[in-house]
């Protein structure tokens, strides 16, 4: 377009962050460009704009196989492989059992981030993972990962399903420009 900035044919309906090579003459929103010429474009949140973005964070973890959780021990960062993800009532999912440190982690501080690599491209997925509580997205996660029930049991006290508030997902890749989704 007139300011320099790649206009995509692709429809988005959540907020997408694509980053440009700087440029004094690109303005986002009235404001000058960051020094790495990151534009940030904003579309308006709807319940169907949310779920879209989950679902393109889900496709992504799940077309990767393992994805790696970093919670907040203390001062001290801890990562571990995960595996697990749905998306649930519009909502990323993921599961892990209550006795697990990660769990007691989380319940201290929910921040966490998840960070997988596939085929080239890699995404942070980062907010604060709180519990799901509900027997349903127990049964629906359990059901998606039959592997799981020699462990556990959607009744059994253990099984915990937490979902990401506030969460936001920067795809990667070394031949095109990092994008930004929220959800």
């Amino acid at each position: 377009d007139q300011n320099g900035t790649e206009m995509s044919s692709q429809k988005f309906d959540a907020p997408v962050r694509r980053n440009f090579p700087p440029s004094s003459s690109v303005q986002s929103f009235g404001r000058p460009p960051s020094r790495y010429g990151a534009i940030t474009l904003r579309f308006m949140r709807t319940a169907s704009a949310w779920k879209t973005a989950a679902e393109r964070v889900y496709k992504f973890l799940k077309d990767a196989d393992t994805y790696y959780l970093a919670t907040v021990e203390g001062d001290q960062p801890r990562v571990r492989p995960f595996g697990t993800v749905l998306v649930f009532d519009g909502k990323l999912c993921i599961q892990t059992g209550r006795v697990k440190e990660c769990s007691k982690q989380l319940a201290i501080n929910p921040k966490a981030e998840i960070c997988a690599f596939n085929k080239g491209e890699w995404i942070r997925v980062s907010g604060e993972l709180v519990e799901y509580d509900s027997r349903a997205v127990r049964e629906a996660m359990l059901n998606a990962y039959p592997s799981l029930r020699k462990m556990y049991n959607e009744d059994d006290g253990n099984t915990q399903v937490l979902y990401f508030r506030k969460g936001k997902a920067v795809f990667y890749s070394f031949t095109k420009p990092a994008e930004t989704v929220e959800f």
